[in-house]
């Protein structure tokens, strides 16, 4: 089937600001096109001994096979650290308040700002601490600057809150100054509010995730990872070595669904030099079975048999999985179950030593974006261990690409294994059988509007986004896909206008039973931005389905859109036909799947789904919280059947939702059979807001 689009504004509870145009003249442009490139070198022999001594004739560079020149080379001599001797807050000292910066400091290799030092990172994810944990945490930053900091530290403070990373001091020797912002971090309201559940938060417009919509506030665990990108990005600036002591309770990944933002988080503190050293500020977390003051007390069964205590530990374990994994790919180490944080911290301080930093002029002036490999060798040294960053990647300005270069940056960015996630996006899909062997699998993409940025054409406000997809078979082959593009025009107002909105594109394929792979790709031409995402997805064969009713996918959503109104306006009549064969199509109007199941009470909820199989199935859905029941349908029967050759049947259902509380339910379908005997039974959480 061919593919088709579908384009929605629904309205959301977002937010933007418009800077004013500060332009007062036109100036003289130089730009010059040579690179530097600095790398950081750490060189020791068989034992395991730094080999110090070395000079830049000693080593070998080259980038992608061609050798390049070192210009810049420097050694820096790092000692054990000695501890200073013990301070208070209270101490009086001459402060060096003005080193306090709204930002961190770029410095050139030569800057003899950082020579010497080691550069100590201090993160605080404000969004994920309960007021304990923070309180846990700035005392063991506190008393290691009281007491373990050596001269040649250099420490920055950094936190997470109200959706955006603040840069609460930059990189300073001066432990006084140090005190007095964890002191006034620890006493300010605006910095001790987590988000304390769903819908807490308030983030601004310069949140690092980019939405501001209850309609994406459950993508958390890609907002913490994001930010924790943000700040990686901010310390690469500094061509130095650098450790981020990441003070956190961990994130539990979802599946597949934070894979991405994950390994996109991984790359960029790769990039910039950064290890982070997680620290779990729980510490050695005893849980009582009967939970403690900070949650409601277990009831039900669970609380007798253990599986409450079970899934406790399950879920701590798999938090700190995460923190693990940030560490162990990024040349750091966690510290996980130990009440003594403040050695985290000294490990961190301890892991940094002599190194070398070599600087070159790459001879590929080409700001194309590719990446590039590096590699530095030793030759009179046979023996010995390098560690060095082993590639980067090229800059590029979007706003300079031609034609041909838009293509070639889709075509490289569609190519690469690593997801981007420079522009977020989410994406669901949901399957159902056409006949005995084919079946018809709608693809939803959604882009909240904050998201994008508008731009100038023909005295309009527009912008336009260009989608690439691909699914692919178990066996790498490709089966199917799409290439599209849709220019939004506004009004006046569009700026405003489009960042309370969300962007939703549809389209559909016909596929067979089987394992898959999708890769989906937009980008924002009007500023270059890019998001990708990677997900495995399987089709059942369901007539050989036994045990279980057979069902298609359930879908959930808040809205029926008008074909006529939803639907581009190039796009031709005879595309328009080809709705007929979408399920979810019915009298012109189409249901909207919602990809993250958030809903509003003044809403109603339309559920559908297809049942196979069956003479006369009935249905009804119940909700849950805290594992009561909430709320009942009556059962119903079908609301129409499906054409031959299947045997199937449709059913439906439109739940107001004004009379649930605001809060989080588990959604059940229950279908039965009772010609045949059979039945089925389909969950997901949902979420209700104001």
């Amino acid at each position: 089937m061919r593919p088709w689009l579908l384009l929605l504004f629904a309205p959301a509870l977002l937010s933007a600001q418009v800077a004013p145009n500060t332009q007062t003249g036109q100036n003289a442009d130089f730009r010059i096109t040579t690179q530097l490139v600095t790398e950081v070198v750490i060189v020791k022999d068989r034992r395991g001994n730094f080999i110090e001594g070395l000079t830049a004739d000693d080593f070998v560079v080259t980038e992608n096979g061609v050798p390049q020149q070192i210009r810049f080379f420097e050694f820096q001599k790092l000692a054990e650290p000695a501890p200073l001797p013990p301070i208070s807050v209270d101490q009086p000292t001459a402060s060096n308040v003005h080193r306090a910066r709204p930002s961190i400091r770029s410095i050139r290799p030569d800057d003899a700002l950082y020579r010497n030092r080691r550069l100590l990172a201090f993160y605080f994810d404000l969004a994920t601490l309960a007021i304990p944990d923070q309180l846990q945490a700035l005392d063991a930053a506190a008393r290691f600057v009281q007491t373990r900091m050596s001269s040649q530290d250099l420490v920055a403070i950094l936190a997470f809150t109200r959706g955006s990373v603040q840069v609460l001091l930059d990189f300073t020797a001066d432990r006084q100054v140090l005190l007095q912002a964890l002191e006034t971090l620890r006493r300010s309201n605006e910095y001790s509010e987590g988000f304390g559940g769903l819908g807490a938060e308030k983030p601004g417009p310069g949140a690092s995730f980019g939405q501001n919509s209850p309609e994406f506030n459950i993508f958390f665990n890609d907002r913490q990872l994001s930010a924790l990108q943000t700040a990686a990005n901010l310390l690469g600036s500094v061509n130095a070595m650098k450790v981020l002591v990441y003070f956190t309770t961990g994130l539990r990944l979802e599946g597949v669904n934070n894979l991405a933002q994950l390994r996109a988080t991984i790359n960029a503190a790769v990039r910039a030099g950064v290890s982070l050293w997680p620290i779990d500020a729980r510490g050695l977390d005893a849980e009582p079975p009967l939970g403690d003051a900070r949650s409601g007390s277990v009831s039900g069964l669970a609380l007798y048999t253990g599986a409450a205590l079970e899934r406790a530990v399950e879920n701590r374990e798999r938090r700190q999985d995460t923190l693990w994994t940030l560490a162990a790919e990024t040349g750091g180490r966690a510290l996980l179950d130990s009440n003594d944080l403040l050695s985290g911290i000294v490990q961190a301080q301890q892991s940094m030593s002599s190194h070398y930093i070599l600087g070159y002029y790459t001879t590929n002036d080409q700001r194309d974006g590719k990446l590039r490999k590096v590699s530095i060798a030793l030759p009179k040294y046979p023996g010995a261990k390098l560690e060095y960053r082993k590639s980067y990647y090229a800059p590029k300005e979007f706003s300079a690409f031609d034609a041909a270069d838009r293509e070639h940056q889709l075509e490289e960015a569609f190519m690469l294994e690593d997801p981007i996630t420079d522009l977020k996006l989410a994406l669901g899909i949901a399957y159902f059988q056409i006949n005995n062997a084919e079946y018809f699998l709608n693809l939803s993409v959604t882009i909240p509007g904050h998201e994008l940025m508008t731009g100038k054409a023909q005295s309009q406000e527009r912008t336009r986004i260009e989608f690439i997809g691909e699914i692919k078979s178990d066996y790498g082959e490709t089966v199917s896909n799409v290439r599209d593009s849709v220019d939004i025009k506004l009004g006046a107002n569009s700026a405003i206008e489009l960042s309370r909105r969300i962007v939703q594109y549809d389209t559909g394929f016909t596929l067979l039973p089987g394992r898959y792979h999708i890769k989906f790709l937009a980008r924002d031409n009007e500023t270059g931005r890019i998001g990708t995402y990677h997900m495995p997805f399987v089709i059942l064969n369901l007539n050989k389905e036994v045990s279980q009713l057979p069902i298609s996918s359930v879908v959930l959503g808040s809205q029926r859109v008008d074909l006529r109104e939803s639907i581009r306006a190039t796009l031709k009549q005879k595309d328009q036909r080809l709705e007929a064969g979408n399920p979810l199509v019915e009298n012109g109007l189409k249901l909207l799947p919602s990809l993250t199941k958030v809903f509003r009470k003044k809403e109603e909820l339309f559920l559908y789904l297809q049942v196979y199989q069956s003479e006369k199935p009935l249905a009804y859905v119940t909700f849950y919280r805290d594992k009561a029941l909430a709320f009942e349908t009556a059962p119903v029967g079908p609301a129409y059947s499906l054409r031959e050759p299947l045997r199937g049947h449709v059913l439906r259902f439109r739940i107001p939702l004004k009379q649930f509380d605001p809060g989080e339910y588990v959604c059940q379908v229950n279908i039965v059979d009772p010609a045949r005997g059979r039945a089925r039974f389909w969950q997901s959480p949902v979420v209700i807001t104001p």
